[in-house]
């Protein structure tokens, strides 16, 4: 999709960016638009190979405060999912703060698979895969750090509630910086949310999340029998609640015990709980990710006839959460 954030550089800035990071020049380079944030190029080099080059936005350009540095975030989880077996392309080169460019890029190894979002496999194929990215999402929380939330953002916390409770009053600043209008009064989302916070002490280990987990972030072969290529965009990536994972993939609907995708997180050894606190915490990461969906249009404008379906059901959304958690005893 169109947006105000994604950098627009000619052939010869890429050429010129591209000999600075790999030493060789490129013979053609193809835009990819499906993201929102970022400008991503494919490139085919002159020595034969291609790769992923992905842009940040101009330091200028006002973003959403856990958008800071996010390219650094995602530097950081190719490192740490690669170690962990965790299918992803390989990170050729990260440049931070480029004096010519003003700004970061990442270089990426580019992908001969195809988007789960265009795959459209069979539904056994489908439940096989999920029950596949169940087992790397496990994978993935099996890494923890030191501290909770966003850390190259400077949204962090002690805990998990602190830092949940800093990552929501900051995207409610942002509401704000942007005159975003929601659903419901600032001022009643986040008494919401405090209202169910206490359901976030459960969780004592900042695990690594992806928390972007949907079907375009995901690429799949090209074989008959499709499996699992790589997992790619990391760059919402916090430290948290491996429950948030489950989120995007679910997106719109509610996490089952019977999907596939939670059988093969407990075959790799993660913990999936339905409990009441357990079921509250994903209502608050349902909120949290419908309220990023509505209020990221600040900064980026997106084409509002593009726009408009996904913002009508990310406000009904917040409502249903928000109608949730005033339930909650």
């Amino acid at each position: 999709m169109d947006s105000r954030t994604k950098r627009p550089l000619t052939l010869a800035q890429l050429d010129a960016l591209t000999r600075r990071a790999l030493g060789v020049g490129l013979s053609s380079a193809t835009e990819l638009t499906g993201g929102f944030a970022n400008a991503v190029w494919r490139l085919a080099l002159l020595d034969g190979r291609e790769v992923v080059m992905k842009l940040a936005p101009p330091p200028e350009l006002e973003q959403l405060r856990y958008e800071r540095n996010l390219l650094r975030t995602e530097a950081t989880v190719y490192g740490l999912a690669a170690q962990a077996g965790i299918p992803v392309p390989e990170l050729l080169r990260a440049g931070f703060d480029d004096p010519v460019l003003g700004g970061d890029y990442l270089v990426l190894s580019a992908l001969d698979g195809v988007p789960w979002s265009r795959a459209k496999p069979a539904e056994a194929d489908r439940r096989a895969l999920r029950r596949e990215l169940g087992g790397h999402l496990a994978r993935l929380h099996a890494i923890t750090g030191d501290v909770y939330g966003y850390p190259y953002a400077g949204l962090t916390g002690s805990t998990w509630r602190e830092a949940f409770l800093v990552m929501t009053d900051a995207i409610l600043a942002d509401a704000g910086r942007y005159a975003t209008p929601l659903p419901r009064p600032v001022s009643e989302i986040a008494a919401a949310i405090e209202a169910g916070a206490s359901a976030l002490e459960e969780v004592v280990t900042p695990c690594l999340v992806h928390f972007d987990l949907g079907s375009g972030n995901v690429f799949l072969t090209r074989d008959e029998t499709p499996r699992i290529q790589a997992i790619i965009d990391h760059e919402r990536a916090f430290w948290g609640d491996p429950l948030a994972d489950f989120v995007v993939p679910t997106i719109f609907g509610e996490l089952e015990e019977s999907d596939p995708i939670v059988a093969g997180y407990r075959d790799a050894g993660g913990v999936v709980e339905f409990t009441g606190p357990a079921r509250t915490r994903m209502v608050l990461y349902r909120l949290y990710l419908a309220l990023m969906i509505l209020i990221e249009n600040g900064p980026r404008r997106y084409p509002e006839k593009e726009y408009a379906p996904l913002r009508d059901r990310c406000a009904a959304d917040v409502l249903e959460a928000l109608g949730k958690l005033s339930a909650t005893p």
